[in-house]
């Protein structure tokens, strides 16, 4: 682990040895921990950068990558949900971080529903920023889509950012091609698991999501425990998502408050 400071933050960061891979994460301020895991095709900085100082003045903020992603290996097999999910509890684990809260956004937010249900142990709270549980929950045209996904087609600030922290052009084919394969074979999460939630839930989705808003309100009647909020604006745009910069929003400046908000308040038996 080494240490390292930027304009306004001091951050840890290294690998940790996590079942065949070497996961990377960064570590930033004091206090409850907060995990964050990045969308599809991402890294930390795309899908948080924007909003990590807002978010580690009153917390620990752990960001990790994904298998594939960034500066975290491959193992040589496919990517899953279940993986990734085994994969941050595992780090955690490695950390010393017995318990915590988590924001996973996109497929991040997907992986972050299957840490609450196959390790319900580590978990608080969970944030869901446009996560995806059913196929459903898309247009039907995504689907297609993503059957034709070609590296060409990536946003190229995903595509650069990759290559800023990982200058390997075969790594970034691999990451696309196991995330495409991944959205193509996805299978409905089974309402009996959704069910099984049982820990404080926020969804947050955009209007002009590429998840549908109705898909987070059917989720969140799924879910007991669990509140709604849909921000004006596109996929990522209420916490600055690298590709929605151009659009100038300031939504982060009273989403992450209220991300604050729902973390802060005491859990209230059901």
């Amino acid at each position: 682990m080494k240490t390292t400071k930027n304009d306004t933050l001091t951050s840890k960061n290294g690998h940790s040895e996590v079942n065949g891979i070497k996961m990377y994460y960064e570590i930033y301020g004091q206090g409850k921990p907060l995990v964050l895991i990045h969308g599809g095709g991402s890294t930390i900085q795309t899908t948080f950068g924007r909003v990590i100082p807002m978010l580690a003045k009153h917390r620990k903020i752990i960001a990790v990558e994904l298998q594939a992603h960034g500066r975290t290996s491959d193992r040589g097999k496919d990517s899953s949900f279940e993986q990734d999910a085994d994969d941050v509890a595992t780090l955690l684990k490695n950390l010393n971080i017995d318990k915590a809260d988590f924001f996973g956004f996109s497929n991040g937010g997907t992986t972050t529903v299957q840490i609450a249900i196959r390790h319900p142990e580590i978990v608080d709270k969970i944030i869901l920023g446009s996560a995806l549980l059913k196929r459903s929950g898309v247009p039907a045209q995504f689907w297609g889509f993503m059957k034709q996904a070609q590296l060409s087609n990536m946003p190229k600030e995903l595509k650069e950012a990759y290559l800023q922290v990982t200058p390997d052009s075969n790594g970034l084919q691999i990451m696309h091609d196991r995330d495409a394969k991944r959205m193509v074979n996805f299978k409905d999460i089974p309402d009996e698991l959704i069910k099984s939630i049982k820990v404080p839930t926020l969804f947050i989705n955009g209007d002009q999501d590429v998840v549908t808003p109705e898909h987070a309100l059917e989720m969140h009647k799924l879910i007991a425990n669990s509140k709604v909020a849909i921000i004006p604006g596109v996929h990522g745009e209420y916490i600055e998502e690298i590709t929605t910069l151009k659009s100038d929003s300031k939504e982060a400046d009273y989403v992450i408050p209220m991300i604050e908000s729902f973390l802060d308040k005491p859990e209230t038996k059901q």
